[in-house]
């Protein structure tokens, strides 16, 4: 177990994403100030159903955007592993911000070949219907779910279920079972709306030989 410092969020962050961040509370202004100057990380727990949960990202500050005169400040941060929060504290001894002792989860990243081919084509429904071909496009071939987790429409609890599956295999069975349950709803869906747009035209219809 080692000592990180926590930002929680009303979000989830996936490792390997990109987090851009505006800061503005004095105590977060700290913890930046103290990246910036220590080289630690941070983590973002989310903060769901108004509780600190148990799992979340470690952030590494990359660099800070912009500086404003009020002190608050633009930061991009990138995330790099998954924790567990065996004990939380509001306040790091002598801080503003919040900490906690936390245990690094190790990941299993191997993909399951078979689910992959499932999901890719189910993505490229998905994105052919919301009109977001270009998402499908700037995919690489070996993509992991974390690649696509913002990008399917899970609500927070859902993405947090992807961060607590600690395989890859796991968390492509659970987005497999998102997909297969909202395509048919969304291309339903699509089929209602061409069908009131067609209706009110001049119809050219062969009539029926009777």
């Amino acid at each position: 177990m080692r000592q990180l410092a926590l930002f929680p969020l009303n979000l989830v962050v996936f490792p390997g994403e990109k987090l851009n961040l505006h800061i503005f509370e004095p105590r977060y202004r700290q913890l930046v100030r103290d990246c910036l100057s220590e080289g630690i990380t941070f983590g973002i727990p989310p903060f769901l159903n108004e509780a600190v949960s148990q799992l979340g990202t470690e952030m590494k500050l990359v660099d800070v955007e912009k500086n404003y005169a009020s002190g608050e400040m633009d930061i991009r941060t990138k995330a790099v592993g998954v924790f567990r929060v065996e004990e939380f504290y509001r306040q790091v001894p002598g801080k503003l911000y919040a900490g906690g002792l936390v245990e690094d989860l190790a990941d299993d990243d191997r993909t399951d070949i078979l689910l992959q081919r499932r999901i890719s084509e189910q993505l490229q429904q998905l994105y052919d219907v919301l009109g977001l071909r270009k998402l499908m496009q700037e995919l690489p071939a070996n993509f992991r779910v974390y690649d696509v987790a913002h990008h399917l429409g899970l609500s927070t609890e859902q993405e947090y279920q992807l961060l607590e599956a600690l395989t890859e295999a796991e968390r492509q069975e659970i987005v497999l079972e998102h997909l297969e349950h909202i395509l048919p709803v969304l291309l339903e869906t699509e089929r209602l709306k061409e069908r009131v747009r067609l209706n009110g035209h001049f119809k050219n219809l062969t009539p029926p030989n009777f």
